[in-house]
């Protein structure tokens, strides 16, 4: 609208000029609602204001409102709204002013061209004798495209207008300007936090569309008016056989139906002999009001008219004829409908539509036993359905299913059971008794379900367990030559091997059939790739992840696979934590996190990784919050790698409080749950603070035994993580052993070469974050190896000529490198966004390199300024942290800390700890 308001107002500006000696005429056309009226006012208001007395409106079919005269002399600006209602002599009289205009004269005229008698002679015929120098133009409004809609929503409903808000509003609005704005004034008054797609459709037809569309029908012929009801049942562009199939009518009549409905605006040719509607909720407005049994006749004959298209749409044809009355073209349009989408990957739309038919009670049980298959089936490749889940644990209690049946959807319930609830004992169970029920009945399905039995990441069993049922399966497949069988057990058991650091693990993914035209083969090639993606970021082979990953998303994508797919997704952010891609990830995790809210096991991922980042930060109450608010499944249920790391995170977080028997405890209960479970390259996220917490209560004996467990467990697997982590345990044990005795000096030292070789494997893989822990943990060890007075002095400091730094070159080089190692530390969790570690490793850099005492003179003063120590402090405050946990942080006291936190408030006006953070960041 904007773009033709500048186009009219610099034609007419060009002829409203005092020396004009031209005139031009702007015939402005446009279907209802379109804003003609709206620009008329814009017009208006923008040239009056330019120049008195230039304006002048005309309103047909309003007698008052048309002008009496006309200025003689001067620039006019004639302003005619709404042509297509001017009675015969209005019509005459604009016709009179038009055929002989004054110079300057520019004039616009409005009109619905689906409302006049002939669309392309707005004042009638014959045609108007416009003199040589009137310039006509003529122009069209045309609806909104979705960028002008998303532009009108941001301002009715501000920030509070979800992502799938345009898409709806353009596709029920038709892009007519005031349809949307009636649209969003509705919307409003609902008063929603958030508003979404269902808000939309919760306001219904707004009243301005509904009585132009019924009014519009009322002035038809009764005999003509089916074909425009035939059109609203139908709800789809159609053509005229479709059309007048579905009314009822005879083909003569149907065509004058069509013709009459064209010609008074009530339907539009979309397309190419395609009718329908030109605003979609038009069509609800007349639905709604066709007497019960009208309705159901006319759905009926459409779903007719629908079977003969070439490609029938199923889906349509299952609505219109369950809108008939049901019955059994209903169930098996149904059917068709659901294998239809099923084999285009269209899983979500096969769930909706079987859901609901089983739901309804109109479906016998011979019919819900045929349909309940292609349920299951869609609703493992797709997105959680908790009702799928409900009417199969339903259907699987009927005694009477064939075995072979029952057993097939048990398979499907254990596999949404486990994938997309997160309830893994329930899963389990029903694959257990699934792998039994199709045992020598289908060894097709029983090798699936002994596949899903084959994976390890779920808690419980231990890795035997599983090996003995993967082994079970191969069996089966291998005497099989069902070739989705193959594919299904191939994805299994990669990622099995991957996940237990299996040498030649990675050459079985050759055998994956990425190139079938299969597409069920195709899909489970790509769980397999995803499979290995995710195995492969555990063991730490983080170039391998990336490229199986990307393989994997885009075979998901294009096999219809949104399940796996979305499992990627969260295997992405995991990388990004471990490799050090942290820019934007804290947000890129909350809104996956939304995005999954109904799919606690996909959501895991993002939970874990959101919740690490808060740890770094000093957030220590999110840290928490992250694992359990809003998530159905408590941490300790999570998938093993996934519980294996929250528990390490817990561990470090109650040592960081100092409340060791708390941490003892966890590490306790961890390690326990990971010998149980064996797969120890899963372990590399627990072991170092499993040790530390079990070395520091004085168990020394057990925190070694953990270690020689670990070994053992990775000794021959291919586990880069793994075994950076049993450098990491060993460098824990050793600097605990020493900080218990009196000459620790030589155990400091071995400590930090420990630390210093973990950190070197830590960037191999590479783990920046992890790296630059040990690196901090390897100058604190080599700095107190060295006492308390020797390197208190800063690196500049320790090579001035004459000063004796320490008592040998050897330990004073070892200091200078401990600084500096210190102070690149600090700076790569300060570009990591790792606030927390940041101002810990500052706080031990400033232990042995205190600044100097005193300022230069001159210095500008920081009375009202934070210093560094009070900003470092009220960000870890306002993070949540209690004065004592901030001080062992920074290696002060807590009674320094209260006051740094009451300088900082007094400074910026904070009111409470929570408002440090927020004020300071202004």
């Amino acid at each position: 609208m904007m773009a033709t308001h500048g186009f009219i107002g610099r034609t007419v500006t060009h002829v409203l000029v005092p020396e004009a000696a031209e005139s031009v005429l702007v015939l402005l056309e446009g279907a209802a609602g379109t804003g003609k009226s709206h620009l008329l006012k814009e017009l208006s208001a923008s040239f009056e204001a330019a120049a008195a007395n230039r304006v002048l409106w005309w309103r047909c079919g309003t007698a008052e409102t048309q002008p009496q005269e006309q200025p003689q002399e001067g620039p006019l600006l004639l302003l005619v709204d709404d042509v297509h209602r001017a009675a015969e002599e209005e019509r005459q009289r604009l016709r009179h002013v038009l055929e002989r205009p004054r110079p300057g004269l520019a004039a616009v005229v409005t009109y619905r061209p689906e409302e006049l008698t002939s669309p392309a002679l707005p004042l009638g015929a014959p045609a108007v004798m416009y003199p040589p120098g009137l310039t006509v133009l003529r122009h069209r409004l045309e609806v909104w495209e979705e960028e002008r809609i998303r532009r009108a929503a941001a301002k009715a409903l501000e920030d509070r207008c979800a992502a799938d808000v345009v898409g709806r509003l353009h596709e029920q609005s038709g892009g007519v300007p005031q349809v949307v704005v009636d649209l969003l004034s509705a919307m409003k008054w609902q008063d929603k936090p958030v508003y979404t797609a269902e808000d939309v459709d919760a306001v219904g037809v707004p009243v301005r569309l509904a009585e132009l569309a019924l009014s519009r029908i009322s002035a038809m012929p009764p005999a003509h008016r089916p074909v425009a009801w035939a059109a609203a049942v139908l709800d789809e562009p159609a053509g005229q056989s479709e059309l007048v199939t579905a009314a009822g009518l005879e083909a003569t009549q149907g065509h004058d139906a069509l013709l009459a409905a064209l010609a008074t605006g009530v339907l539009v040719e979309l397309d190419a002999d395609r009718y329908g509607f030109s605003v979609p909720l038009a069509a609800l407005a007349v639905r709604t009001c066709i007497p019960g049994p009208l309705r159901q006749g006319l759905h009926e004959r459409a779903a007719e008219a629908l079977t003969r298209r070439q490609s029938p749409a199923w889906a349509a044809v299952a609505a219109h004829r369950k809108a008939a009355g049901g019955g059994r073209g209903w169930l098996r349009s149904v059917e068709k409908a659901a294998r239809a989408a099923a084999e285009t990957g269209r899983h979500q739309q096969a769930i909706s539509l079987l859901e609901q038919t089983l739901a309804s009670p109109l479906v016998p049980p011979q019919a819900r036993a045929r349909l309940a298959p292609l349920l299951a089936r869609s609703a493992v490749t797709g997105l959680r359905s908790d009702q799928t889940v409900a009417v199969l644990a339903q259907i699987v209690r009927d005694a009477t299913l064939p075995v072979a049946l029952r057993g097939e959807l048990r398979l499907d319930l254990g596999l949404m059971l486990c994938n997309q609830l997160g309830r893994f004992a329930s899963g389990w169970h029903e694959l257990e008794v699934a792998a039994a029920e199709l045992d020598g009945v289908r060894p097709d399905l029983a090798g699936r379900a002994m596949a899903a039995l084959a994976m390890p990441y779920w808690p419980g069993p231990s890795i035997e367990v599983h090996r003995q049922w993967l082994q079970k399966a191969l069996s089966v497949a291998n005497a099989s030559r069902d070739q989705t069988l193959h594919a299904a057990v191939m994805a299994n058991h990669v990622w099995f091997t991957i996940s237990c650091g299996d040498h030649h693990a990675w050459k079985l993914l050759d055998a994956l059939p990425t190139d079938s035209t299969d597409p069920a083969c195709v899909r489970h090639a790509a769980r397999g790739l995803c499979n290995a993606a995710d195995a492969a970021a555990w063991l730490g082979s983080y170039e391998r992840a990336e490229e199986f990953l990307d393989q994997g998303i885009k075979l998901s994508a294009q096999s219809g696979a949104p399940y796996t797919e979305h499992t990627a997704l969260g295997t992405q952010l995991l990388l990004k934590w471990w490799t050090g891609r942290w820019d934007g990830l804290a947000d890129q995790c909350e809104k996956f996190i939304a995005a999954t809210a109904d799919m606690p096991v996909i959501a895991f991922d993002a939970r874990v990784v959101r919740s690490l980042i808060s740890f770094t930060q000093g957030d220590w109450g999110a840290t928490l919050s992250w694992l359990s608010e809003s998530s159905e499944i408590s941490w300790q249920n999570m998938p093993t790698p996934l519980s294996a790391t929250v528990s390490g995170a817990l561990i470090r977080l109650a040592l960081a409080r100092q409340d060791l028997p708390a941490a003892a405890e966890q590490a306790r209960t961890a390690w326990a749950n990971a010998t149980v479970k064996g797969v120890w390259t899963w372990v590399a996220e627990l072991a170092p603070w499993a040790v530390e917490a079990t070395a520091r209560t004085g168990d020394t004996n057990t925190a070694q035994a953990m270690i020689r467990d670990f070994a053992r467990g990775i000794s021959e697997q291919d586990a880069p993580a793994a075994k950076a982590a049993l450098i990491w345990s060993e460098a824990v044990l050793t600097e605990v052993k020493a900080q218990g005795r009196k000459q620790q000096g030589d155990e400091l030292i071995q400590a930090a070469k420990l630390y210093r070789e973990a950190s070197t494997a830590h960037s191999t893989l590479p783990r920046p974050y992890f790296q630059a822990l040990l690196m901090e943990s390897a100058a604190r060890c080599t700095l107190e190896a060295h006492g308390p007075d020797a390197p208190r002095v800063s690196t500049q400091a320790a090579t001035h000529s004459g000063r004796k730094v320490m008592a040998a070159e050897a330990d004073h080089a070892a200091a200078v490198r401990a600084i500096s190692e210190l102070e690149t530390c600090t700076e790569q969790f300060t570009n990591l966004g790792a606030t927390w570690d940041a101002a810990r490793a500052r706080a031990v850099l400033r232990t042995w390199q205190p600044a100097r005492r005193g300022r230069p003179p001159g210095r500008a003063s920081q009375a009202d300024q934070l210093t560094s120590r009070e900003t470092e402090v009220s960000q870890l405050a306002a993070n949540g942290l209690t004065n004592r946990e901030i001080a062992s942080t920074l290696h002060i006291s807590p009674r320094t800390v209260e006051q740094h936190v009451a300088r900082a408030m007094r400074k910026i006006g904070a009111l409470s700890r929570q408002d440090l953070q927020r004020l300071r960041s202004r």
